[in-house]
Protein backbone atom coordinates (compact mmCIF):
# COMPACT_ATOMS: atom_id res chain seq x y z
CA UNK A 1 0.00 0.00 0.00
CA UNK A 2 3.13 2.20 0.56
CA UNK A 3 4.66 1.20 -1.96
CA UNK A 4 3.40 0.22 -5.42
CA UNK A 5 3.31 -3.34 -5.47
CA UNK A 6 6.90 -3.43 -6.72
CA UNK A 7 9.49 -5.39 -5.57
CA UNK A 8 11.44 -4.19 -2.61
CA UNK A 9 15.20 -3.76 -3.30
CA UNK A 10 18.36 -5.41 -1.50
CA UNK A 11 20.33 -2.76 0.64
CA UNK A 12 17.12 -0.39 1.23
CA UNK A 13 14.58 -2.18 3.93
CA UNK A 14 11.90 -0.46 5.16
CA UNK A 15 12.04 2.63 2.87
CA UNK A 16 9.13 3.59 0.11
CA UNK A 17 8.77 1.28 -2.39
CA UNK A 18 9.63 -2.10 -0.12
CA UNK A 19 5.99 -2.38 1.16
CA UNK A 20 5.03 -6.12 1.17
CA UNK A 21 2.18 -6.36 -0.94
CA UNK A 22 0.92 -9.55 -3.10
CA UNK A 23 2.27 -10.58 -5.99
CA UNK A 24 4.77 -7.90 -6.78
CA UNK A 25 7.09 -9.83 -8.98
CA UNK A 26 4.67 -9.58 -12.36
CA UNK A 27 4.69 -6.03 -11.89
CA UNK A 28 8.32 -5.06 -12.13
CA UNK A 29 9.20 -7.97 -14.72
CA UNK A 30 6.40 -6.04 -17.19
CA UNK A 31 7.71 -2.64 -16.71
CA UNK A 32 11.41 -2.98 -16.74
CA UNK A 33 10.99 -6.15 -19.08
CA UNK A 34 11.43 -3.87 -21.91
CA UNK A 35 11.13 -0.24 -19.97
CA UNK A 36 9.03 1.15 -22.71
CA UNK A 37 6.01 -0.16 -20.94
CA UNK A 38 3.10 -0.09 -22.85
CA UNK A 39 4.29 2.65 -25.68
CA UNK A 40 5.82 0.26 -27.90
CA UNK A 41 2.27 -1.59 -28.01
CA UNK A 42 -0.82 -0.82 -30.30
CA UNK A 43 -1.76 2.95 -28.84
CA UNK A 44 -4.99 2.41 -26.89
CA UNK A 45 -8.06 5.35 -27.36
CA UNK A 46 -6.90 7.28 -24.51
CA UNK A 47 -9.07 7.07 -21.25
CA UNK A 48 -10.76 9.63 -19.29
CA UNK A 49 -7.73 11.01 -17.02
CA UNK A 50 -8.72 11.64 -13.08
CA UNK A 51 -9.22 14.78 -12.29
CA UNK A 52 -6.49 15.28 -9.63
CA UNK A 53 -7.55 19.42 -9.57
CA UNK A 54 -9.22 19.20 -5.75
CA UNK A 55 -5.31 17.89 -4.76
CA UNK A 56 -3.79 20.88 -3.18
CA UNK A 57 0.00 21.04 -3.07
CA UNK A 58 1.63 19.13 -0.73
CA UNK A 59 2.85 21.77 1.31
CA UNK A 60 -0.72 23.69 1.16
CA UNK A 61 -1.98 21.28 3.22
CA UNK A 62 -2.79 22.74 6.71
CA UNK A 63 -5.42 22.36 9.99
CA UNK A 64 -7.91 24.66 9.46
CA UNK A 65 -9.43 26.34 12.31
CA UNK A 66 -11.58 24.14 14.25
CA UNK A 67 -14.84 26.05 13.07
CA UNK A 68 -14.07 24.50 9.88
CA UNK A 69 -13.50 21.04 10.87
CA UNK A 70 -16.15 18.37 9.45
CA UNK A 71 -18.89 18.11 11.55
CA UNK A 72 -21.22 15.27 9.59
CA UNK A 73 -21.24 11.84 10.76
CA UNK A 74 -18.47 9.72 8.90
CA UNK A 75 -20.03 6.98 7.22
CA UNK A 76 -18.99 3.58 8.74
CA UNK A 77 -14.94 1.94 7.20
CA UNK A 78 -14.06 -0.87 9.55
CA UNK A 79 -12.78 1.93 11.87
CA UNK A 80 -14.79 0.91 15.49
CA UNK A 81 -13.84 4.12 17.43
CA UNK A 82 -15.11 6.10 13.73
CA UNK A 83 -18.87 6.61 14.79
CA UNK A 84 -18.22 7.92 18.28
CA UNK A 85 -17.13 11.33 17.86
CA UNK A 86 -17.67 12.87 14.68
CA UNK A 87 -16.75 16.70 15.79
CA UNK A 88 -13.39 15.05 16.12
CA UNK A 89 -12.89 13.94 12.55
CA UNK A 90 -10.51 16.38 10.46
CA UNK A 91 -11.20 17.30 6.52
CA UNK A 92 -8.28 17.05 5.39
CA UNK A 93 -9.29 18.45 1.86
CA UNK A 94 -12.50 19.83 2.50
CA UNK A 95 -13.90 17.26 0.16
CA UNK A 96 -15.59 15.11 2.25
CA UNK A 97 -13.19 12.09 0.39
CA UNK A 98 -10.19 12.24 2.92
CA UNK A 99 -10.77 12.30 6.66
CA UNK A 100 -8.29 11.98 10.21
CA UNK A 101 -8.62 11.51 13.73
CA UNK A 102 -6.51 11.80 16.36
CA UNK A 103 -6.63 8.58 18.47
CA UNK A 104 -3.27 8.96 20.42
CA UNK A 105 -2.30 12.29 20.73
CA UNK A 106 1.12 13.28 20.12
CA UNK A 107 4.01 15.93 21.20
CA UNK A 108 2.80 18.86 19.92
CA UNK A 109 2.31 21.14 16.68
CA UNK A 110 6.44 21.56 16.65
CA UNK A 111 7.28 17.99 16.24
CA UNK A 112 5.42 17.64 12.62
CA UNK A 113 7.45 16.11 10.13
CA UNK A 114 8.75 18.63 7.27
CA UNK A 115 8.19 18.02 3.79
CA UNK A 116 11.29 16.21 2.38
CA UNK A 117 12.35 14.57 5.45
CA UNK A 118 11.87 10.73 5.74
CA UNK A 119 9.53 9.42 8.00
CA UNK A 120 8.93 6.13 9.21
CA UNK A 121 5.46 5.06 10.63
CA UNK A 122 3.11 1.92 11.73
CA UNK A 123 0.67 1.34 9.42
CA UNK A 124 -2.41 -0.84 9.61
CA UNK A 125 -4.86 -0.97 6.63
CA UNK A 126 -8.24 -2.22 5.98
CA UNK A 127 -11.14 -2.62 4.21
CA UNK A 128 -14.78 -1.09 4.58
CA UNK A 129 -15.54 -5.26 5.94
CA UNK A 130 -13.18 -4.61 8.86
CA UNK A 131 -10.60 -7.32 6.49
CA UNK A 132 -6.86 -5.95 6.89
CA UNK A 133 -4.94 -6.10 3.74
CA UNK A 134 -1.60 -4.71 4.83
CA UNK A 135 0.39 -4.10 8.41
CA UNK A 136 4.16 -2.50 8.18
CA UNK A 137 5.29 -1.91 11.88
CA UNK A 138 7.99 0.57 10.94
CA UNK A 139 7.60 1.94 6.83
CA UNK A 140 10.01 4.46 5.92
CA UNK A 141 9.35 7.23 3.09
CA UNK A 142 10.54 10.59 2.06
CA UNK A 143 7.64 12.64 2.57
CA UNK A 144 5.78 14.56 0.03
CA UNK A 145 7.47 12.62 -2.91
CA UNK A 146 3.94 10.90 -3.41
CA UNK A 147 6.58 7.16 -2.58
CA UNK A 148 3.62 5.83 -0.63
CA UNK A 149 -0.29 6.55 -0.88
CA UNK A 150 -1.85 10.02 -1.21
CA UNK A 151 -4.09 9.76 1.33
CA UNK A 152 -0.88 8.66 3.40
CA UNK A 153 1.05 11.24 2.22
CA UNK A 154 -1.23 13.64 2.73
CA UNK A 155 -1.94 13.10 6.55
CA UNK A 156 1.24 12.16 7.81
CA UNK A 157 1.85 16.00 7.46
CA UNK A 158 -0.72 16.62 9.70
CA UNK A 159 0.41 13.99 12.51
CA UNK A 160 2.67 15.05 15.70
CA UNK A 161 5.85 13.14 16.61
CA UNK A 162 4.11 9.56 18.72
CA UNK A 163 0.32 10.49 17.37
CA UNK A 164 -1.66 7.86 16.11
CA UNK A 165 -4.51 8.93 14.39
CA UNK A 166 -7.44 7.24 11.97
CA UNK A 167 -7.62 8.00 8.13
CA UNK A 168 -10.58 7.26 5.93
CA UNK A 169 -9.62 7.59 2.46
CA UNK A 170 -11.83 7.66 -0.72
CA UNK A 171 -10.27 4.93 -3.10
CA UNK A 172 -9.33 8.02 -5.31
CA UNK A 173 -6.62 8.52 -2.64
CA UNK A 174 -5.48 4.79 -2.49
CA UNK A 175 -5.42 2.37 -5.57
CA UNK A 176 -8.25 4.10 -7.64
CA UNK A 177 -9.77 2.50 -10.08
CA UNK A 178 -7.59 0.01 -10.79
CA UNK A 179 -7.25 -1.69 -7.26
CA UNK A 180 -4.58 -3.98 -6.26
CA UNK A 181 -4.84 -7.41 -6.84
CA UNK A 182 -5.87 -9.69 -5.38
CA UNK A 183 -6.99 -7.92 -2.29
CA UNK A 184 -7.82 -4.27 -2.90
CA UNK A 185 -10.75 -4.31 -5.29
CA UNK A 186 -11.59 -1.76 -7.69
CA UNK A 187 -12.90 1.84 -6.07
CA UNK A 188 -12.29 0.48 -2.89
CA UNK A 189 -11.80 2.98 0.33
CA UNK A 190 -9.36 2.62 3.21
CA UNK A 191 -9.19 3.08 6.52
CA UNK A 192 -5.46 3.46 7.94
CA UNK A 193 -4.28 3.29 11.28
CA UNK A 194 -1.14 5.16 11.10
CA UNK A 195 1.45 5.94 14.36
CA UNK A 196 4.36 8.46 13.62
CA UNK A 197 7.46 7.20 14.98
CA UNK A 198 10.58 9.09 13.87
CA UNK A 199 11.13 12.19 11.47
CA UNK A 200 14.57 12.79 10.32
CA UNK A 201 16.34 14.64 7.54
CA UNK A 202 16.77 13.20 3.96
CA UNK A 203 20.71 11.82 3.45
CA UNK A 204 22.97 14.22 1.16
CA UNK A 205 22.91 13.68 -2.24
CA UNK A 206 25.91 14.84 -2.47
CA UNK A 207 27.68 12.19 -0.07
CA UNK A 208 25.39 9.22 -1.30
CA UNK A 209 27.68 6.22 -3.06
CA UNK A 210 27.23 5.05 -6.68
CA UNK A 211 24.90 2.07 -5.51
CA UNK A 212 22.83 4.68 -2.89
CA UNK A 213 21.87 6.85 -5.56
CA UNK A 214 21.32 4.07 -8.24
CA UNK A 215 18.90 2.46 -5.81
CA UNK A 216 17.39 5.84 -4.40
CA UNK A 217 16.66 7.02 -8.14
CA UNK A 218 15.92 3.22 -8.84
CA UNK A 219 13.17 3.68 -6.36
CA UNK A 220 11.30 6.89 -7.43
CA UNK A 221 11.48 5.66 -11.10
CA UNK A 222 9.16 2.73 -9.68
CA UNK A 223 7.18 4.81 -8.40
CA UNK A 224 6.36 6.48 -11.18
CA UNK A 225 6.13 3.42 -13.78
CA UNK A 226 3.16 2.22 -10.84
CA UNK A 227 1.67 5.76 -11.22
CA UNK A 228 1.73 5.42 -15.13
CA UNK A 229 0.03 1.78 -15.01
CA UNK A 230 -2.58 3.69 -12.43
CA UNK A 231 -3.09 6.24 -14.99
CA UNK A 232 -1.95 9.05 -12.69
CA UNK A 233 0.55 10.70 -15.53
CA UNK A 234 0.76 13.97 -13.30
CA UNK A 235 2.38 11.81 -10.56
CA UNK A 236 4.37 9.81 -12.73
CA UNK A 237 6.12 12.92 -14.33
CA UNK A 238 6.26 13.57 -10.77
CA UNK A 239 8.09 10.79 -9.65
CA UNK A 240 10.52 10.39 -12.85
CA UNK A 241 11.37 14.19 -12.38
CA UNK A 242 12.65 13.10 -8.95
CA UNK A 243 14.78 10.50 -10.18
CA UNK A 244 16.24 12.84 -12.73
CA UNK A 245 17.31 15.03 -9.83
CA UNK A 246 18.82 12.48 -7.65
CA UNK A 247 20.58 11.27 -10.89
CA UNK A 248 21.52 14.57 -11.93
CA UNK A 249 22.60 15.95 -8.84
CA UNK A 250 26.43 17.11 -7.57
CA UNK A 251 28.53 14.35 -5.95
CA UNK A 252 31.58 14.54 -3.32
CA UNK A 253 31.80 10.61 -4.03
CA UNK A 254 34.05 9.31 -7.12
CA UNK A 255 31.95 6.21 -8.53
CA UNK A 256 33.37 3.38 -10.51
CA UNK A 257 32.94 3.52 -14.76
CA UNK A 258 30.06 0.05 -13.90
CA UNK A 259 28.45 2.79 -11.47
CA UNK A 260 28.12 5.68 -13.99
CA UNK A 261 26.95 3.14 -16.61
CA UNK A 262 24.38 2.31 -14.50
CA UNK A 263 23.56 5.47 -13.38
CA UNK A 264 23.00 6.37 -17.33
CA UNK A 265 20.84 3.36 -17.74
CA UNK A 266 18.79 4.81 -15.30
CA UNK A 267 18.48 8.00 -16.80
CA UNK A 268 17.56 7.14 -20.06
CA UNK A 269 14.78 4.43 -19.08
CA UNK A 270 13.82 7.82 -16.85
CA UNK A 271 13.62 10.23 -19.64
CA UNK A 272 11.77 7.50 -22.27
CA UNK A 273 9.14 6.83 -19.32
CA UNK A 274 8.51 10.43 -19.17
CA UNK A 275 7.87 11.27 -22.65
CA UNK A 276 5.64 8.22 -22.41
CA UNK A 277 3.72 10.20 -19.71
CA UNK A 278 3.97 14.03 -21.46
CA UNK A 279 2.66 11.93 -24.77
CA UNK A 280 -0.66 10.97 -22.95
CA UNK A 281 -1.37 14.65 -22.01
CA UNK A 282 -0.37 15.83 -24.71
CA UNK A 283 2.38 17.77 -23.78
CA UNK A 284 4.26 17.25 -26.94
CA UNK A 285 7.03 20.24 -26.93
CA UNK A 286 8.01 18.35 -23.44
CA UNK A 287 7.82 15.05 -24.99
CA UNK A 288 9.93 16.28 -27.85
CA UNK A 289 12.68 17.34 -25.64
CA UNK A 290 13.05 14.34 -23.65
CA UNK A 291 12.97 11.84 -26.54
CA UNK A 292 15.91 14.53 -27.32
CA UNK A 293 18.03 14.08 -24.05
CA UNK A 294 17.71 10.04 -24.76
CA UNK A 295 19.01 10.61 -27.91
CA UNK A 296 22.12 12.58 -27.17
CA UNK A 297 22.88 9.67 -24.80
CA UNK A 298 22.12 6.84 -26.83
CA UNK A 299 21.44 8.28 -30.91
CA UNK A 300 20.01 4.61 -31.54
CA UNK A 301 17.35 4.23 -29.14
CA UNK A 302 14.40 2.57 -30.15
CA UNK A 303 11.51 3.81 -27.73
CA UNK A 304 13.10 7.37 -28.18
CA UNK A 305 13.15 7.55 -31.98
CA UNK A 306 9.31 5.94 -31.95
CA UNK A 307 8.04 8.19 -29.65
CA UNK A 308 9.33 11.25 -31.11
CA UNK A 309 8.42 10.13 -34.36
CA UNK A 310 4.64 10.16 -32.66
CA UNK A 311 5.37 13.33 -31.41
CA UNK A 312 6.01 14.78 -34.49
CA UNK A 313 3.12 13.03 -36.24
CA UNK A 314 0.77 14.38 -33.52
CA UNK A 315 2.18 18.25 -34.60
CA UNK A 316 1.63 17.37 -38.22
CA UNK A 317 4.46 17.39 -38.99
CA UNK A 318 5.36 13.93 -41.02
CA UNK A 319 7.74 14.66 -43.45
CA UNK A 320 10.21 15.41 -40.04
CA UNK A 321 8.70 12.07 -38.64
CA UNK A 322 8.60 9.48 -41.34
CA UNK A 323 12.67 9.62 -41.86
CA UNK A 324 12.69 9.03 -37.93
CA UNK A 325 10.26 6.26 -37.72
CA UNK A 326 12.51 4.24 -41.09
CA UNK A 327 15.71 4.17 -38.56
CA UNK A 328 13.61 2.82 -35.73
CA UNK A 329 12.11 0.50 -38.17
CA UNK A 330 15.97 -0.43 -39.87
CA UNK A 331 16.96 -1.39 -36.10
CA UNK A 332 14.00 -3.98 -35.36
CA UNK A 333 13.10 -4.46 -38.87
CA UNK A 334 10.72 -7.13 -37.01
CA UNK A 335 8.69 -4.65 -35.05
CA UNK A 336 5.05 -4.79 -36.04
CA UNK A 337 3.93 -1.54 -33.94
CA UNK A 338 6.70 0.51 -35.90
CA UNK A 339 5.66 -0.77 -39.55
CA UNK A 340 2.25 -0.02 -38.46
CA UNK A 341 2.98 3.61 -37.65
CA UNK A 342 5.04 4.73 -40.58
CA UNK A 343 2.31 3.29 -43.03
CA UNK A 344 -0.26 4.77 -41.22
CA UNK A 345 2.16 8.52 -41.61
CA UNK A 346 3.41 7.53 -45.03
CA UNK A 347 -0.63 7.47 -46.30
CA UNK A 348 -1.13 10.85 -43.93
CA UNK A 349 1.71 12.48 -45.55
CA UNK A 350 0.29 11.47 -49.16
CA UNK A 351 -3.41 13.27 -48.24
CA UNK A 352 -1.67 16.05 -46.81
CA UNK A 353 0.87 16.50 -49.89
CA UNK A 354 -2.67 16.30 -52.33
CA UNK A 355 -4.23 18.87 -49.87
CA UNK A 356 -1.47 21.30 -50.49
CA UNK A 357 -0.97 20.90 -54.19
CA UNK A 358 -5.22 22.01 -54.22
CA UNK A 359 -4.68 24.79 -52.08
CA UNK A 360 -1.68 26.15 -53.95
CA UNK A 361 -3.31 25.73 -57.07
CA UNK A 362 -6.21 27.69 -55.56
CA UNK A 363 -3.96 30.47 -54.21
CA UNK A 364 -1.92 30.42 -57.71
CA UNK A 365 -5.14 30.48 -59.96
CA UNK A 366 -3.76 28.00 -61.84
CA UNK A 367 -6.51 26.97 -64.38
CA UNK A 368 -7.58 23.40 -64.14
CA UNK A 369 -7.35 21.10 -67.01
CA UNK A 370 -11.21 21.66 -67.87
CA UNK A 371 -11.80 25.56 -66.78
CA UNK A 372 -10.99 28.93 -68.98
CA UNK A 373 -9.93 27.71 -71.97
CA UNK A 374 -9.40 30.58 -73.86
CA UNK A 375 -7.99 32.87 -71.51
CA UNK A 376 -4.74 34.28 -72.15
CA UNK A 377 -4.88 33.17 -75.77
CA UNK A 378 -4.35 37.30 -77.35
CA UNK A 379 -1.32 37.29 -74.88
CA UNK A 380 2.15 36.54 -77.15
CA UNK A 381 5.11 34.48 -75.76
CA UNK A 382 6.73 37.57 -76.90
CA UNK A 383 4.73 40.25 -75.72
CA UNK A 384 7.40 42.51 -73.55
CA UNK A 385 5.36 44.69 -70.62
CA UNK A 386 4.88 48.07 -71.09
CA UNK A 387 7.15 49.33 -67.88
CA UNK A 388 10.39 47.33 -69.30
CA UNK A 389 9.43 49.58 -72.81
CA UNK A 390 9.45 53.06 -71.38
CA UNK A 391 12.70 52.01 -69.13
CA UNK A 392 14.44 51.04 -72.25
CA UNK A 393 13.51 54.22 -73.98
CA UNK A 394 14.39 56.55 -70.91
CA UNK A 395 17.77 54.81 -70.94
CA UNK A 396 18.17 54.98 -74.70
CA UNK A 397 17.31 59.04 -74.10
CA UNK A 398 19.84 59.30 -71.97
CA UNK A 399 22.26 57.96 -73.29
CA UNK A 400 21.67 60.49 -76.29
CA UNK A 401 21.61 63.47 -74.45
CA UNK A 402 24.98 62.34 -72.69
CA UNK A 403 26.83 62.25 -76.26
CA UNK A 404 25.34 65.45 -77.18
CA UNK A 405 27.03 67.04 -73.89
CA UNK A 406 30.56 65.60 -74.74
CA UNK A 407 30.50 66.90 -78.02
CA UNK A 408 29.71 69.95 -77.37
CA UNK A 409 32.54 70.34 -74.97
CA UNK A 410 34.86 68.88 -77.73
Amino acid sequence: MASSGEEPRSGSPGRAGTGTEPSPTADVAQLDSAEDFEVLEEEEEEEEEEDLSELPPLEDVGRPPASQRENAQPSERGGGEAAEDPQEWLDVLGSGLLKKKTLVPGQGVDTRPRKGQDVTVRLKATLEDGSVVEENPALTFTLGDCDVLQALDLCVQLLEMGETALIMSDAKYCYGAQGRSPDIPPNAALTLEVELLAARDAPDLELLSGKEKIELANRKRERGNFFYQQADYVLAINSYDIALKIISSSSKVDFSPEEEAELLDVKVKCLNNLAASQLKLDHYEAALKSCNLVLEHQPGNIKALFRKGKVLAQQGEYREAIPILKAALKLEPSNKTIHAELSKLVKKHADQKTVETEMYRKMLGNPSAAGAPGKCKDKLPWSIPWKWLFGATAIALGGVALSVVIAARN
